[in-house]
């Protein structure tokens, strides 16, 4: 029987933790932690060499260590109606996974069944690409397929004018071609479950991180890279501390329906533009009626215009009384523009 080591779980925990962003200086940075010898410090990472969480590059000076891969699966399957995403993630996923915690085995359940349910039911593609990766500190999944691409079906399906349309609408969640099969809920909540959710699709990208806080990092744009189909990658921490049911507590009102959303303003707004008019208001409230709370995101957006601001906080309020609306990361510029708007209508808005 081996001896058991006397290492100190929290200098391994350490290691592990922060080599990721520190690949070089790894060493140095633990000894400044906890004032361990340089000596001790490389019996730490020789073991964990051995023990496969590390693999080390270059000579002793200059060497640099990466987390090694625990599980890495790739496979591809074919693509039918009537098939059940389920049954491939118990089959060739879940097995694969080893010592993750149940709230983040739930939360890759909900993203993985829910992304290869859409390749399923919408993408009309023959073929998917599934892999999945795990090292000591996250989890890596991505569902590729060659079909027409999210962002074009979308487009076509809602007779939209154009591909950030897609987006735009996309971001708001509830958004479904066929209500007898999907509640449009799927992508809403995964991009929110993981701490790094993307889309990429014929030339254009849609990607989420989840920063301290909850906090909701967005970009979107185009890329030189013509995918053909979609692409959707999900990454989440090991240590990952919320659920499931955090997530969709966040935007599920009474009778637990999908009720609230947040909605990133600047995807209202085309390269080298300004929001001030009442068309591009228009464009964003659409579909705000069917949400009881909508949060505008104003992140990336240093201003707006009168009529705009109009529009969405004074006219959409009075017509839509029940859809109560908030704001984040605004300007003083934004936030003043809010409070003239309210204030017509004889209603100063409270805090956001």
């Amino acid at each position: 029987m081996p001896p058991k080591s006397r290492q100190n779980p929290k200098v391994r925990e350490f290691i592990l933790r922060k080599v990721g962003a520190h690949p070089a200086d790894i060493g140095s940075l633990t000894i400044q932690e906890f004032g361990l010898s340089r000596t001790a410090i490389n019996r730490y990472m020789r073991r964990l060499i051995d023990e496969g969480l590390l693999e080390a590059d270059g000579n002793t000076r200059a060497r640099r260590y990466k987390l090694r891969n625990i599980v890495s699966v790739k496979f591809s399957i074919k693509l039918s109606l009537g098939m059940f995403e389920d049954a491939i993630w118990r089959g060739r996923i879940l097995p694969e996974m080893k010592g993750v915690p149940q709230n983040v085995v739930d939360i890759c359940q909900y993203g993985f069944t829910e992304m290869l349910n859409n390749a399923i039911d919408h993408s009309a593609s023959f073929d998917c690409l599934i892999t999945y990766e795990q090292d000591y500190c996250s989890i890596k999944m991505m569902i590729a397929d060659e079909g027409i691409g999210i962002f074009r079906k979308i487009q076509k399906d809602f007779n939209l004018a154009d591909v950030q349309s897609a987006l735009l609408e996309l971001s708001k969640g509830r958004l479904t071609s066929d209500k007898s099969k999907h509640t449009g809920e799927g992508i809403f909540f995964t991009s929110r479950m993981f701490e790094q959710y993307s889309i990429w699709s014929h030339g254009c990208y849609y990607v989420k991180t989840r920063e301290e806080g909850d906090q909701l990092l967005m970009q979107t744009g185009g890329s030189e890279s013509e995918v053909p189909g979609t692409i959707i990658n999900m990454t989440i921490a090991t240590d990952a501390g919320w659920t499931t049911r955090d997530v969709f507590n966040q935007f599920q009102g009474d009778g637990l329906r999908f009720r609230r959303t947040h909605v990133p303003v600047k995807l209202g707004a085309y390269p080298n533009e300004q929001l001030v008019s009442r068309s591009q208001a228009k464009r964003i409230l659409a579909r705000f009626d069917q949400f009881s709370e909508v949060q505008l995101d104003f992140e990336g957006i240093a201003d707006i215009g009168p009529a705009f601001a109009d529009e969405i906080f004074r006219v959409f309020r009075i017509e839509h009384p029940d859809t109560k609306l908030s704001w984040v990361n605004t300007s003083p510029e934004i936030i003043q523009l809010i409070w003239e708007a309210m204030a017509e209508d004889g209603d100063p808005p409270a805090s956001a």
